[in-house]
């Protein structure tokens, strides 16, 4: 066993797993922690990235409920009003599962399981955020089928779908893998 620079044992050439580090040419590399702290740290950074999300998906979801009550709703077609309700539905299914957990956090604070807790909670983001997505394109479908009649608004539609694909997922995964596949 190696010494770290404060005098604590460095674990072994691959360092800890629970503890997120790894060690390289005698240093270490990544974090220490225990399981709970890194836990707690997850659980911070999660929070951070829910509040961006709850508040486009609020606020998105907010106008949608309000569109109902303008009075060019009356002259909107079966197919325009059905894709209404589909968003409308996607909205409140992605709002749901971005405020899931702070509900699943309040119901099972003090319960020791917080790991469990990060785990479940970055599950409920992931799908809000997938649904987030689809409420996007639907109501941006929606809006530019009410704007214009052209047969161009499936294709541009597609296209900002695609770039919301590659900014939220492709690049992300992208870079996962990139970054963090072993030599």
């Amino acid at each position: 066993m190696q010494r770290r620079d404060d005098g604590r044992e460095a674990g072994g050439a691959t360092g800890s797993r629970e503890a997120g580090g790894r060690q390289e040419h005698g240093l270490w590399r990544g974090r220490r922690e225990t399981p709970e702290e890194r836990a707690d740290r997850r659980w911070t950074e999660l929070v951070q990235e829910i509040r961006v999300a709850q508040t486009g998906v609020q606020i998105l979801f907010g106008f949608l409920l309000t569109v109902v009550f303008a009075p060019r709703f009356a002259d909107l077609s079966d197919v325009n009003r059905t894709i209404y309700i589909v968003t409308v539905v996607l909205g409140a299914a992605a709002t749901g599962a971005l405020i899931g957990p702070v509900s699943f956090h309040r119901i099972v604070s003090g319960r020791r399981i917080k790991p469990q807790t990060v785990v479940w909670a970055a599950r409920l983001t992931f799908t809000g955020l997938v649904l987030l997505l689809a409420t996007m394109v639907s109501a941006l479908f929606l809006v530019l089928r009410v704007a214009t009649d052209d047969g161009f608004v499936p294709w541009l539609v597609s296209g900002v779908a695609l770039w919301y694909l590659l900014c939220w997922f492709v690049l992300p995964m992208w870079a996962r893998h990139r970054y963090t596949t072993r030599d």
